[in-house]
């Protein structure tokens, strides 16, 4: 098996990621992945994929690429990267995979801030008299 690559994006965040033979090191941006994201409820979406299907972490090395957005975002972009390379791997895992939204793109970006508005659709506090 040679490298696998394969995109995945979440709000302003995009991933690259890569796929490999090896020990089961995930590296994001050149870090280990726990102490890039030290959270673990967002560690665990990078893990999420393997779980679902079966597979044990330790097979793959997954080397990520990811900029723009904030921490959430980025790990979600991962997540669906690294989904996208293990279909490319074997074509079975897509519906497991599916079944828990890993391969769809969640759309959902900040609405923008409209001119007379504090915020996207916050008003200034009215006064009749």
């Amino acid at each position: 098996m040679e490298m696998i690559n394969a995109i995945g994006r979440r709000k302003a965040s995009v991933a690259r990621v890569y796929l490999t033979k090896g020990e089961g090191k995930i590296t994001i941006n050149g870090k280990e992945y726990k102490d890039y994201f030290p959270q673990s409820h967002i560690q665990n979406n990078l893990t999420d994929p393997f779980a679902t299907v079966d597979i044990e972490a330790g097979i793959y090395d997954i080397n990520a690429n990811v900029n723009g957005g904030g921490f959430k975002g980025q790990s979600e972009a991962v997540r669906m990267g690294i989904a996208r390379a293990l279909v490319k791997l074997n074509e079975e895992f897509r519906k497991p995979l599916k079944a828990r939204k890993f391969l769809m793109r969640d759309s959902r970006v900040v609405e923008r801030k409209k001119y007379g508005k504090p915020k996207a659709r916050k008003s200034f506090q009215f006064s009749k008299r």
